[in-house]
């Protein structure tokens, strides 16, 4: 694939605006503010998804008039969410420079192509978020629709994934995921939508430099000039005083250096690191060959593979160790659980074979 940027710059991609246009004075206020800041793209809401009936869904096309005065007086080029061919018809004749797709479109196949095939024949950048549940081949194949339409200039947004439970993100970034999206298009751009990962002010630039330290390519960041008085995701957006000083808090990492020194501490680092891990697949491969006995005894003695007590028992004595090794409960967590998958799963082969 010839994936080509949204936009071609040396430094990070800045997109921001309000998350809903809600009036001409709030989007004018907004983009006058910004453009000050030099930001490349302003960003607003016209149509809005949402999760229950009878929440505010957008001001419909009467804003993607004032996204075309903000052109035109402000000189920023405009970006705007679409879900279905009207959509992308009606930001089309209005001049949207941008367009993307939001986490509900990515998430149906079906309305994704609704969207590519509105878009045949047409040259313009085109973003897509990730879908809301954590699924990498749903969001790799909304990129790949969009491509075989004939657009080229094709970035994404990672804006978190949902999460049952508690948390301390409205949705939870899981970076794992936008990194293997990168191996898979190694050209492709990523923005982070540090806004709707986070769900609050108060962590906005933390979820940022992150982003940034993990080498995305810029930042998507809601805006409003009167942030509590928002009609949708008041609590997640900041005034662009606030956004400013956001931008100008970040730190910005080199990809590479010329240093011999730190190439030769790097060298020696990363041995070191390979040396560890045949370690500790040599002890992960002792451990499961414990588990396929425990699996022949099991079987032999009719005993169901899943002992909760047990389970229970391993995990609780690792989290016990959180503090001496210095490593986080999510992290042990994450860690046992995936080798107590392997073990049920090695287990149950064992149990059932012929």
């Amino acid at each position: 694939m010839n994936i080509q940027p949204i936009i071609k710059k040396d430094g990070p991609i800045v997109i921001a605006g309000p998350c809903s246009a809600e009036s001409e004075q709030q989007v004018m206020d907004t983009a006058k503010a910004l453009a000050k800041q030099n930001i490349d793209l302003f960003r607003a809401g016209i149509w809005k998804p949402r999760t229950r009936p009878n929440s505010f869904e957008g001001v419909g096309t009467i804003g993607l008039k004032w996204l075309k005065q903000v052109k035109q007086e402000t000189g920023l080029k405009t970006t705007t969410e679409v879900a279905k061919t009207m959509h992308v018809f009606e930001a089309l004749k209005y001049g949207v420079d941008v367009l993307w797709l939001g986490a509900r479109t990515t998430v149906n196949p079906f309305a994704v192509q609704e969207v590519a095939d509105a878009l045949k024949g047409v040259d313009i950048p085109v973003l897509v978020k990730n879908p809301i549940n954590p699924d990498l081949k749903l969001w790799m194949g909304a990129i790949e629709r969009i491509y075989n339409a004939g657009i080229t200039r094709i970035g994404v947004i990672h804006r978190g994934f949902s999460f049952f439970g508690d948390s301390n993100y409205r949705n939870v970034p899981r970076w794992q995921i936008p990194i293997d999206l990168k191996s898979q298009f190694p050209d492709i751009q990523i923005i982070c939508d540090n806004s709707h990962i986070c769900g609050r002010r108060d962590t906005l630039q933390a979820v940022a430099q992150k982003a940034f330290d993990l080498n995305f390519d810029g930042v998507m960041t809601e805006v409003h000039p009167n942030p509590d008085e928002a009609w949708s995701d008041a609590k997640q957006q900041i005034t662009p005083d606030r956004f400013q000083e956001l931008m100008n808090a970040i730190v910005l990492r080199q990809t590479s250096t010329d240093s011999a020194a730190f190439h030769n501490s790097m060298e020696h680092l990363r041995s070191e690191i390979n040396e560890l891990d045949s370690e500790l697949w040599d002890l992960l491969g002792r451990r499961m060959a414990v588990a396929d006995r425990i699996g022949t005894y099991k079987r032999d003695n009719n005993i169901a593979i899943l002992q909760e007590h047990r389970w229970q028992e391993i995990l609780g004595a690792a989290l016990g160790k959180a503090g001496k090794t210095g490593l986080s409960e999510d992290f042990i967590t994450n860690v046992y659980k995936a080798i107590h998958q392997e073990s049920i799963d090695r287990q149950e082969s064992v149990m059932n074979a012929s």
